[in-house]
């Protein structure tokens, strides 16, 4: 099980993991800007920082199925 986690990440770093890199970065990218956002929007509304960041975590974290769910794999 290490071995395959291992081989994934190696893939991943060279860049081989993903039929189109680009697009995972262009994803990834969206789902961070959207993460920061709700992070920011919160805090600023007066939310509790440990509040904000878990809702903003939370929604991110939501996001990612539906952002990556067309990645093809090599």
């Amino acid at each position: 099980m290490w071995e395959m986690a291992r081989n994934s990440m190696t893939l991943f770093l060279r860049g081989r993991l993903f039929a189109d890199p680009k697009m995972v970065a262009r994803r990834m990218a969206i789902g961070v800007v959207v993460t920061a956002l709700v992070l920011i929007i919160l805090a600023e509304i007066g939310a509790p920082l440990w509040l904000a960041a878990l809702l903003a975590g939370g929604i991110g974290g939501g996001l990612q199925p539906y952002l990556f769910k067309d990645l093809r794999y090599r």
